[in-house]
């Protein structure tokens, strides 16, 4: 999740909690492990103030990477120093499984009952704030001028006139492990179809992009086709650039950024609240119309032109999500038949 507006986010402050308590938290208390980049400048200009002012409180914001943030995470388990960590799904289920992670106090995160299916997490250990999906992104003037339909599925990607001009996400990262599952859900359900479908796209690839932002091979003209994040398709769009986002057949893979409280948190109590604070509907339209994320809660309203760009409720409806504990079970296997016969072939 790439984009926030600062002065949105500052709505958090509003909304963040009651009035602190005679044992609320003291300065330099609350510690918060999240995305970095424009993430987390806008979220240290707007959302912490805010948050100070009303909790009476210190937040302190720790960049990196979800993976970055469940390694510090597992270093701490025996004494933990963050209180609440920010990581998409995928990680999530791995912190989620190696005990990581606190269940979710419906007493402090009153809003649980708002939230869509799709972004409730399995016994409510943290739940997802915002939510895209993982399908086919083109270039559509490019499309129309070679006389080729819009994809509508991950095998339109193997078409000859695509030869050279398709960028293929590695699965080291989430887009290449959701190409794979589309191929193996085009294929009817197995690994052994997944593998199949993804060697006949990448016969196609003219690279296996590792950093989830494809955008300037789109822009230099490399690219137009691959398997990407809608709001990342929708960022591009705002450039003025003919790309757009397609729903495979087979359903869209969603992809949230999840807020979790972890496990033995030294703040913990805060920390719910915390999570409480991004789940608020005001927050969620903001970030709709800023970074393009999709509401995780059935009470936000966007206008018309923006709901089209973003996941909606009937759409979130019909995403059928990864079983995040099978996938990482099995990724190390994967990656490996992956270089050896997806990126070598």
């Amino acid at each position: 999740m790439t984009r926030l507006l600062a002065a949105a986010l500052a709505l958090i402050g509003l909304t963040a909690c009651a009035p602190p308590s005679p044992t609320a938290a003291k300065e330099g208390e609350l510690v918060v492990a999240g995305y970095g980049g424009s993430y987390q400048e806008a979220f240290e200009q707007a959302v912490l103030p805010g948050f100070e002012k009303t909790c009476s409180c210190k937040v302190t914001y720790i960049a990196g990477s979800s993976t970055d943030t469940v390694a510090k995470l597992k270093g701490q388990k025996d004494a933990p120093q963050i209180d609440v960590a920010l990581i998409d799904d995928g990680p999530q289920a791995q912190a989620v499984q190696a005990g990581l992670l606190a269940k979710l106090d419906p007493k402090a995160v009153t809003r649980l009952d708002k939230v869509e299916k799709v972004a409730r997490l399995p016994e409510d250990i943290g739940v997802g704030f915002a939510l895209t999906a993982t399908g086919l992104a083109y270039n559509s003037d490019w499309y129309a001028k070679n006389g080729l339909q819009p994809p509508k599925r991950l095998s339109d990607l193997a078409d000859p006139k695509l030869k050279g001009k398709v960028v293929l996400p590695s699965i080291s990262n989430t887009y290449g492990v959701g190409a794979l599952m589309l191929a193996a859900r085009e294929g009817g359900g197995s690994v052994e179809a997944g593998f199949a479908g993804v060697k006949k796209v990448a016969a196609n690839a003219f690279t296996f992009d590792t950093t989830a932002d494809v955008s300037n091979y789109f822009l230099q003209g490399q690219a137009v086709a691959t398997v990407w994040g809608g709001s990342r398709v929708e960022t591009l769009a705002d450039k003025k650039f003919p790309i757009k986002f397609a729903y495979p057949e087979e359903g869209a893979i969603p992809l949230l950024a999840t807020a979790n409280v972890v496990n033995k948190a030294p703040h913990a109590e805060l920390a719910q609240k915390f999570v409480n604070a991004l789940l608020e509907p005001g927050i969620q339209e903001k970030l709709a119309a800023e970074g393009y994320d999709g509401p995780t809660v059935t009470d936000a309203t966007l206008d018309a032109a923006l709901a089209a760009r973003v996941v909606g409720s009937k759409q979130a409806a019909e995403m059928k999500p990864l079983d995040w504990t099978e996938v990482n079970g099995s990724r190390a296997a994967w990656t490996d038949r992956w270089t050896k016969e997806v990126e070598r072939s």
